[in-house]
């Protein structure tokens, strides 16, 4: 096991300290002063000499919005911390060069977006806890608007994540398209086998339906007004004649929601592989307003009647829009990504890939300076 002391500095940014000599322009005490010990995992001799890599690199905050905040992070932490990311050092003073703002910069702006979105995805991916019979993967779009210019508009950019938080894939959509052609693409380095895929109804495209099923992956497809003969064949059903699968009441946040879904066998839906159809009705009352509104939502599946209970299709419903809460709110509110003016080559993209890849970090890795139990291992 690998043993630090952290101790209390006055530095700009929260980092942890191995005990010895503090960075230069750190008010940290003596190597024996205050603070408290943390064990990492390591195993024999190797590992006890191994450093941890400085975890404050992939939290969250005002530091890590821009590229400026990058470097003055990179600025901020330890020579040992710069050793281990791979900073060169001078052979005769021992100083360790750390990366100019512009050098930072051009580095960026040269990176291949589509390459670093697929390595990216497929550490991302490797990060996924497995184990699930049937897992939901969401896919959405998010415009970056603080990309627009006089020129040119907003970055598109269209992201596959499953239901848990992990981001699996992430593809900018071409300029004066939509995300329809980028849809196949960006689930082409996805694992598909025994997957159910979400999205909304821009998504219910015939050929979507035939990739997915030829994958090996299973869809829940919105049917809007965008396929008229498709919406009026599954609204038109005798929905008050069939008994209702699953019944769900919560009370939150100052407002009463019902959820009620219905499923039909159906076998000769004008889609691909469509095994039912199904009809949810949301009840929604609003305490504050005392507005009460209803819609009703239908939807179509692969999936066999029986394969799964209606309680997880239910919750694979809601589950959709948990890209937004867990992945466009969070870029949105913690990174201020609408607010960043970053729009030269493929910076905007690039940003959106290591904002994905914090979040993803800061939930599966395990809190800074926590430590673990005791394996029985040395020191």
């Amino acid at each position: 096991m690998n043993t630090w002391r952290v101790r209390a500095c006055s530095c700009t940014f929260p980092h942890a300290h191995r005990a010895g000599p503090t960075g230069p322009g750190c008010g940290a005490g003596p190597a024996g002063g205050r603070g408290r010990t943390v064990r990492f995992p390591g195993s024999g001799a190797r590992s006890a000499r191994r450093p941890w890599p400085p975890l404050p690199a992939v939290r969250p905050g005002r530091r890590g919005r821009s590229l400026t905040a990058i470097t003055e992070w990179i600025s901020d932490i330890p020579a040992w911390a710069c050793r281990v990311l791979g900073f060169p050092t001078d052979p005769l003073s021992g100083t360790v060069s750390v990366p100019h703002h512009h050098t930072l910069c051009r580095l960026l702006v040269q990176l291949d977006g589509d390459a670093l979105d697929r390595a990216i995805g497929a550490f991302l991916t490797c990060a996924t806890p497995a184990g699930l019979v049937l897992r939901a993967i969401a896919v959405d779009g998010k415009a970056l608007r603080g990309s627009r210019t006089h020129v040119t508009g907003h970055i598109t950019l269209l992201a596959a994540m499953d239901h848990t938080g992990h981001v699996l894939a992430q593809r900018q959509v071409a300029a004066k398209s939509n995300e329809i052609p980028a849809f196949r693409p960006l689930l082409d380095s996805v694992y598909l086998t025994g997957v159910v895929i979400t999205a909304d109804a821009l998504h219910t495209q015939h050929a979507h339906g035939i990739y997915l099923r030829e994958r090996g992956a299973h869809y829940i497809a919105v049917v809007k007004a965008n396929h008229p003969g498709l919406f009026n064949r599954v609204r038109h059903l005798p929905w008050h004649e069939i008994t209702l699968d699953h019944y769900d009441r919560t009370r939150a946040h100052h407002r009463l929601e019902i959820w009620r879904l219905k499923t039909a066998a159906f076998a000769h839906l004008d889609y691909p592989d469509a095994r039912q159809a199904l009809q949810v009705v949301r009840w929604r009352k609003d305490f504050t307003s005392g507005k009460l509104t209803i819609e009703r939502v239908y939807l179509i599946t692969s999936l066999p009647p029986g394969a799964v209970t209606a309680a997880l299709l239910a919750d694979w419903i809601r589950g959709h829009w948990k890209i937004e809460n867990l992945l466009h709110h969070v870029r949105d509110r913690t990174f201020r990504e609408d607010d960043s003016k970053i729009h030269v080559g493929h910076l905007p993209r690039i940003m959106a890939d290591l904002r994905n890849l914090v979040r993803t970090a800061t939930t599966t890795l395990p809190p800074p300076y926590a430590t673990p139990p005791a394996t029985g291992e040395g020191p």
